[in-house]
């Protein structure tokens, strides 16, 4: 048995090396398809709003451009004037006395990665006791948890 030699330490210092190398592969791999699905976020930005008044109608229209300058999609589920939630989901047009928008409420309305969207929201003359020249708060809630708000002039 004293006859017989083991592995040399060189190639066993290779076979170490080369066994180390794989593992910190494999680990940096897996750690970077972790860390990819943490990073993404939403993040919508209100690029313009305008508030434009229907006086033979009787309404005020207001138009906000968003996009979705985040690496996440972002899914919008509800919208506030003045921190109370408009009633009328999926319009196409404003309905008497009461708030509108074309933000759909059942399968929310969702802006893909570098996308923008228009958004329409209607005010009814007969709503509260808004009148031109009066400001109002929109904002607009995300599923992610996020309010984007903007502050617009009734004309």
């Amino acid at each position: 048995m004293r006859n017989r030699k083991a592995v040399s330490p060189v190639i066993a210092t290779v076979i170490l090396v080369a066994v180390a190398i794989t593992v910190a592969v494999a680990v940096a791999y897996w750690m970077g398809g972790i860390a990819s699905q943490y990073t993404k976020f939403e993040k919508v930005e209100i690029q313009t709003g305008v508030c434009t008044w229907y006086p033979a109608q009787g309404y005020w229209q207001i138009d906000l451009k968003l996009k979705n300058t985040g690496t996440a999609q972002a899914t919008l589920i509800s919208a506030f004037i003045n921190d109370v939630e408009i009633q009328n989901y999926n319009a196409t047009a404003v309905v008497a006395g009461q708030t509108s928008t074309n933000m759909t409420d059942t399968s929310a309305t969702s802006i893909d990665s570098g996308a923008a969207i228009l958004i329409h929201i209607w005010i009814d003359q007969g709503y509260l006791s808004l009148s031109s020249g009066t400001a109002v708060n929109i904002m607009i809630h995300s599923a992610g948890g996020m309010d984007y708000i903007e502050l617009i002039e009734l004309v």
